[in-house]
């Protein structure tokens, strides 16, 4: 594509590095055929060449964006199958999150936009409140059940989260065992609480010790996606100075969302020499669980037909697509292909508060595709995955440590304990 950035726009090197993604697009199209939206909608604009061609002219014209290229980006889930469909290479990332950034300090939302997004970009950081608002989606269950749109679909999340009980069951590791710092996260360790011990002894086995990353707080991917860069930025800094300090060979999170924001952390800091110099050391170190977790034989207590949902993180983000099954099979489980595979779930992020009809139709698709397998459970190694599928129409879902933890000789997770109550 040609372009028409000026010479001032391209001294920015955020809007440099959109420049040189347009520039790579030849508007082929073959990228619509992979993008979720433009598959159900079959409206151009809401595929990634309508998108290329709204974002090129809203960044060069650097003015406030019209109300319907925001509605056409804000449908845009971030998935990134548009990229590794690309032919040409087009890195869509940078142009998604140049456009997202220029939304937000550009545009002036509705005022119920503006509450919902600041609402999102706050709890969802902040556990306590997160656990607050799960008890009141309990304690008024008849009445939230019947909120519309995106207060419903907040509702549903809630509803659908794990008891907190504690997990006493733990291994040790040996003296020389490497050491990979364990991000604390925030929606995982409030809505799944059985996951991060599952990873920890899952590495335990493999003579990995996790260290809880003292003095981190949220990988920042929520504020990111939201454009919210400044926030993002902050919350970067944090985890970079926590992981310095910490000294580990490796930090990790149980959720491949994170994971890929965070090996992505040195985009962040294109314009600041000092922090992107830090931000590149930490992205070397950034380590997903199927990078860590060396496959290992097991006999579990029960072979079962497993439905493997490769997150869009994993397979598009990271390019890390087959691994998670593999360990998956290694463990003593028949791993099943599941149709469309390579499309999103709907949950990406905040996308199915923010969006959630389209979001739940997103659902429902992969569900359908799912449920032909006829499998035992769906395992996934992301938090959003996981729970945007989980629910009384769905087989049990469980992340993949939990999974492999359970065929070592782990407790029974959560969602399989009707495995349990037969034995």
């Amino acid at each position: 594509m040609r372009t028409n950035f000026s010479l001032a726009q391209l001294a920015d090197p955020d809007l440099a590095a959109a420049e040189r993604a347009l520039r790579a697009c030849v508007h082929c199209g073959i990228c619509t055929a992979t993008c979720p939206t433009y598959v159900l909608l079959g409206d151009e604009r809401d595929g990634p060449r309508g998108r290329i061609v709204m974002m090129q002219e809203m960044l060069e014209a650097d003015a406030v964006p019209s109300a319907e290229t925001v509605h056409h980006i804000d449908r845009c889930l971030s998935c990134l199958n548009c990229r590794t469909a690309c032919p040409s290479g087009v890195d869509y990332a940078e142009l998604i999150d140049t456009a997202r950034a220029h939304i937000e300090t550009h545009y002036r939302r509705p005022l119920s936009e503006r509450l919902l997004r600041g609402f999102v970009a706050n709890m969802s950081v902040r556990p306590s409140l997160m656990r607050f608002g799960m008890m009141l989606a309990r304690l008024f269950a008849p009445i939230s059940r019947r909120l519309p749109g995106a207060l419903g679909a907040m509702a549903e999340v809630a509803r659908k989260a794990q008891s907190d009980a504690p997990d006493t069951f733990t291994l040790e590791t040996s003296s020389d065992a490497m050491r990979v710092a364990a991000m604390p996260g925030c929606v995982q360790r409030v809505l799944a609480p059985s996951i991060d011990p599952a990873i920890a002894r899952v590495l335990a086995r493999r003579d990995i010790t996790a260290v809880a990353l003292e003095g981190a707080g949220c990988c920042g991917a929520v504020a990111h996606h939201l454009g919210r860069e400044d926030e993002a930025r902050d919350f970067a800094k944090r985890a970079i100075e926590a992981f310095e300090r910490n000294g580990a060979a490796h930090v990790s999170i149980g959720a491949t969302g994170c994971v890929v924001h965070m090996k992505s952390y040195a985009d962040l800091f294109r314009a600041d020499a000092h922090w992107h110099a830090r931000a590149t050391a930490f992205a070397a170190k950034v380590r997903d669980f199927t990078e860590l977790a060396e496959p290992k034989s097991a006999r579990p207590p029960s072979e079962l037909r497993v439905a493997y949902h490769a997150a869009c993180s994993l397979q598009h983000g990271m390019r890390l697509a087959g691994q998670g099954e593999a360990l998956a099979a290694t463990a003593g489980h028949e791993v099943l292909s599941v149709p469309e595979g390579h499309l999103c779930c709907g949950s990406a992020g905040s996308y199915s508060l923010l969006q959630p009809e389209l979001s739940g139709a997103l659902r429902a698709r992969k569900l359908g595709n799912i449920r032909t397998l006829q499998p035992d459970v769906i395992v996934s190694g992301n938090i959003g995955c996981l729970h945007h599928l989980s629910g009384a129409d769905a087989p049990p879902v469980l992340h993949l440590a939990e999974l492999l933890d359970w065929s070592e000789g782990g407790p029974v997770p959560p969602a399989l304990a009707h495995l349990k109550a037969v034995d």
